[in-house]
């Protein structure tokens, strides 16, 4: 089964800046769609970017709530996710999730359903 790991979550203040990685393995979909969503307490999950792995970090989503902060890409060599994100703000503390789809299609693809595969989630705090 496609595995996707997160890590580089952690505690920063307001205006910093963090990487969050994703790992992913067994994704066999070179035309696929990769996603990163996020979880706050009390909230439903919600969607914030993706990235068609076909074309890398050419084709590229973001919620407006992230759009300007933070930018996803994918490594051509060894496929990790990653999601730069700037100008942190306490709003965007929550839990962190990738994901994968299992079809090429990103445009639209904002719901939880709409993802196959899932990590487990890397923290982020913003104070």
């Amino acid at each position: 089964d496609v595995q996707l790991v997160e890590s580089g979550g952690g505690s920063v203040q307001a205006g910093g800046s963090l990487r969050l990685s994703c790992a992913v393995s067994r994704y066999t979909f070179t035309d696929g769609c990769l996603g990163w969503f996020r979880q706050a307490p009390g909230k439903e999950r919600e969607w914030i970017a993706n990235v068609r792995t076909l074309d890398f970090d050419r084709d590229t989503r973001y919620a407006v709530s992230v759009r300007g902060r933070f930018l996803i890409s994918q490594d051509k060599d060894n496929g990790t996710l990653y999601l730069q994100m700037d100008r942190l703000q306490v709003e965007d503390t929550a839990m962190y999730y990738c994901a994968a789809r299992k079809e090429s299609i990103c445009g639209g693809a904002y719901r939880q359903s709409d993802y196959y595969f899932w990590g487990q989630g890397t923290q982020v705090t913003v104070s």
